[in-house]
């Protein structure tokens, strides 16, 4: 058996998958970011490596993406995080024409070819309303997790407008509506609404067409997806349970497994040719 992993450092959490002979996920592991990038790589490989079974030495090849992806020193090869978000996508969804990453502190869209090459892209890391953080500083402004944020809106039953373009502003609205009595939940399913109109402009600057996929951990939250399929008028992929989150590792772990075929080729011809 032939086993790869990929590595996705992100600026909240880093995620580690190893893969194995026909596409098969063996073991994954998530872990914090922190300011020690390469430690969280190392042990989040380590986490993901003992729920395969398997040992470090077994690895063919290991691929390292994300913003923090040059920390992985270890790694074999390094690719962006958009390029490992279209290979992860088009693996589980091979009709993925347009791909949104909603992140902690990014959200990126990207349109595809059909060979999953990345046609264009766009992204948002300026402000912190079009990203993740903005629905978690929203919970925890109202005295919630975001491990509470999913069933707290699930109990919406209507929502608020946040407008603000900056997260500044958006979080006075959220002050606002609170102190004119609006419920949290209600609050909450606003700030996702807001989130998903941004999300939608970033995808429209993009040329977006369907297939959509979605990923990123805030995809976690039905309504997320719900709001999301309501605004686009189409269905949305979205990978399931924590899948969601390791799309980007997905992604680089079959770009090595493509890189080793590539060596492999490339051995056999010089081989032919002496």
């Amino acid at each position: 058996m032939t086993l790869t992993a990929g590595i996705d450092i992100g600026s909240t959490y880093t995620k580690a998958l190893v893969l194995g002979d026909d596409r098969a996920m063996l073991g994954r592991a998530l872990l914090p970011t922190g300011f020690r990038l390469a430690e969280a790589a190392q042990e989040t490989l380590r986490l993901a490596l003992a729920q395969a079974g398997v040992e470090r030495e077994t690895l063919a090849y290991v691929v390292a993406t994300g913003f923090g992806r040059h920390q992985a020193e270890f790694a074999d090869a390094h690719v962006t995080d958009i390029t490992a978000s279209a290979r992860g996508a088009t693996l589980l969804f091979p009709g993925t024409r347009t791909v949104l990453d909603v992140g902690g502190q990014t959200m990126k869209a990207s349109r595809l070819t059909e060979a999953a090459k990345v046609k264009s892209f766009r992204l948002n890391d300026k402000c912190a309303a079009g990203t993740g953080a903005f629905l978690e500083k929203t919970a925890r402004y109202m005295g919630f997790s975001t491990t509470e944020i999913g069933p707290l809106v699930a109990t919406s039953k209507q929502h608020p407008s946040i407008s603000g373009v900056c997260a500044v502003f958006a979080e006075s609205e959220v002050i606002n509506h609170l102190s004119q009595g609006v419920a949290p939940a209600d609050i909450m399913h606003g700030a996702i609404v807001s989130l998903v109109e941004r999300s939608v402009q970033l995808m429209k600057r993009v040329k977006m067409e369907p297939e959509f996929t979605l990923i990123g951990g805030i995809l976690r939250f039905e309504t997320m997806v719900r709001v999301a399929r309501e605004s686009l008028r189409a269905e949305v992929n979205v990978p399931s349970g924590d899948l969601v989150q390791f799309v980007p590792a997905l992604g680089a772990a079959w770009l090595g497994r493509r890189r080793l075929e590539q060596l492999a080729s490339a051995s056999s011809g010089a081989g032919a040719r002496s």
